[in-house]
Parts: C-alpha cells; structure tokens; sequence
C-alpha cells in the first residue's frame, strides 16, 4: 500500500556507561557511550541503512526524562553499535561511568 508506513521498530535495554579511551584525551575531550546489546544491533544492522557517516544509523533516544536526537555507530572494538551520551544527558540523568542506563531507542 502506497503512503502506509510502518512504525520504526522501539529497543528498551539497560547498559553500563563506558568511557571511550582515547589516543589523546588531552586533545579529544571525554566521550561516553552505552553499547547496543548484541540482539539490539543485530536487528538495527538488518533494518536500518546505514547513514552516511561512519556507517551510522540515525536514532531517538530517550534515557530517564531525556529524550534526543544522535546516531549509532558500529564499534569494531565493541563489536556492536554504541550510543554517545553527551555530558546535559548524563548531568541531567545523574549517570556516571558505570551507571546502568535504562535506554529507549528508536529509528528514526
């Protein structure tokens, strides 16, 4: 059926928040992310077209009271997609590195 489209499938998982090790944190700042369960981003890789940076696949998310707009990104170090959780969301949301992070993603 023309102009029908289904909904964008939703992912509700908890994960730890894991700071990335840079190369050059003097120069690279702190970046943290929560990584996809391996289920989660099985489904996302098999439903999802890649976007154009990265291979990354755009995403709403909502952690807590916050919800907002990022993308995904395969990690082969991870072996998964992963989530930046930018530092309003984890001020906002009382995360640190280590807490677990109840996530709803959706694709958007």
């Amino acid at each position: 059926m023309q102009g029908v489209s289904t909904p964008s499938p939703t992912y509700d998982f908890t994960a730890p928040l894991w700071r990335w090790e840079a190369k050059d944190e003097a120069t690279s700042g702190a970046w943290f992310f929560v990584s996809l369960p391996f289920e989660v981003s099985d489904e996302i890789e098999v439903v999802a077209a890649p976007g154009t940076g990265f291979g990354s696949v755009r995403v709403e998310v909502t952690i807590g009271a916050t919800t907002w707009r990022t993308s995904v990104f395969p990690s082969t170090e991870q072996k998964t997609y992963v989530l930046p959780v930018k530092k309003a969301v984890r001020a906002a949301e009382g995360l640190d590195e280590g807490s677990a992070a109840r996530v709803t993603l959706s694709l958007v």
